[in-house]
């Protein structure tokens, strides 16, 4: 064999062979990282609560042959080996940049909007689950009417930022359409007693009426919701603006809708409140706390400060205001009521809020000590999506009272 031919061989061999060393020193590389990185997540102390996304994290799933065979161990691990990765927030903020530079509209959680507004990405609304909550909400009004011959009863469905500011929003974002749920909910209680507060938030859409990294309206959202509620309505004279002192009470406000999306330069909102001193005298008491005023500053300090106003949600919250006219409110709602109560406060001595995603007992003993309004109030995404309305309604008001 030809001195050339020799050496091509050897040279071809040396470099299968150190190809084939390179290739098996990446997937080593590759699968011990893959392996450090699931011990790691297995022996790391696992995490019950994201302050950053201001929710219960999926923690290891309990294993029984009936749960691995029924599928839901495997739908729970899915969650709990995403909820519990190492260093997850940082990851989902470098997500989210990459797609932003990429030029997407969305990181498939958060739609990025204009002027730094951020916008929960949802889907198409289960409509039988509207339907469903809205007949739950219409039977519930009539054996509440039942209860209390004369009692004022309304419902309110507040629109979110999507539908009342959809400049913001990315072109072309697909967002379901939040009139069709409020139609479905007068048709089903009438239109007497549906209070629709689209025009009203329209009207004055450029008030600041939405934080821009939260999903709940502000302190000047919930003023104007109250005028819509109250339109029309004599009992009691209006809140105005002139009785309000606005004081900021916090400038580092980072939302629930800024967690899922962890853009870096995204600025924090500023929250709020609209002070008026005849709210000094009112208290707030729950099953095992209380509050004197409105108003719990501990939450400032944390990421979830949203729940300064009411000290938060409990499933029964009562508001003594110090308004000396016998009358009570029955508040059912989702978090965005807790910031209308304070413009409530003058027409009503008593205001019991129930959180019907927490609430399992009878409202039978709350009527009979004398409910005089019920409203319900809820965001329309919100409404359209809690499955607890529909599911519990039946259960706080029983269908045997109408005997």
């Amino acid at each position: 064999m030809r001195t050339e031919n020799v050496q091509s061989l050897y040279l071809a061999e040396r470099k299968g062979f150190f190809m084939n060393l390179r290739a098996v020193v990446v997937t080593g590389a590759f699968l011990a990282t893959l392996g450090g990185v699931t011990v790691v997540n297995l022996l790391a102390p696992q995490r019950e609560f994201s302050d950053t996304e201001n929710r219960t994290l999926q923690t290891f799933p309990a294993l029984s042959a009936d749960e691995i065979f029924s599928g839901r161990f495997m739908t729970a691990f899915d969650t709990y080996a995403s909820d519990q990765f190492v260093g997850r927030d940082a990851w989902v903020g470098l997500k989210s940049t990459a797609q932003f530079a990429a030029l997407n509209k969305d990181n498939g959680r958060v739609y990025f909007g204009r002027d730094g507004y951020l916008f929960e990405k949802t889907e198409a609304y289960d409509s039988s689950l509207v339907q469903a909550n809205c007949e739950a909400v219409a039977s519930f009004i009539d054996k509440a009417r039942a209860l209390s011959p004369g009692l004022d009863a309304r419902v309110m469905l507040v629109p979110t930022a999507a539908a009342i500011l959809p400049e913001k929003l990315p072109p072309l974002a697909p967002v379901p359409t939040q009139a069709a749920v409020i139609d479905s909910m007068r048709q089903a209680v009438g239109e007497t007693a549906l209070v629709d507060p689209t025009g009203w938030l329209s009207r004055h859409k450029e008030q600041g009426l939405y934080y821009r990294t939260d999903h709940h309206w502000t302190t000047a959202g919930a003023y104007i919701g109250y005028l819509a509620l109250m339109e029309g309505r004599t009992d009691g004279t209006l809140f105005g603006l002139d009785d309000f002192e606005r004081r900021t009470v916090a400038e580092d406000f980072y939302g629930t809708i800024q967690s899922k999306c962890g853009l870096p330069w995204i600025r924090p909102d500023t929250m709020e409140i609209f002070y008026n001193p005849e709210q000094d005298g009112c208290t707030v008491t729950w099953e095992d706390g209380s509050l004197d005023g409105l108003y719990d500053p501990s939450f400032l300090q944390t990421k979830d400060k949203y729940a300064y106003f009411l000290g938060g949600n409990h499933p029964l919250t009562r508001v003594a205001t110090g308004t000396k006219n016998g009358k009570t409110l029955l508040l059912l709602k989702d978090s965005y009521a807790n910031a209308m109560v304070p413009f409530l406060t003058q027409h009503y001595e008593t205001i019991v809020l129930v959180d019907l995603r927490y609430y399992r007992d009878s409202l039978l003993p709350l009527f009979e000590e004398g409910v005089d309004d019920l409203l319900i109030l809820y965001n329309v995404s919100g409404f359209a999506a809690e499955k607890t309305v529909a599911a519990n309604l039946p259960l706080v008001l029983p269908e045997e009272i109408k005997k």
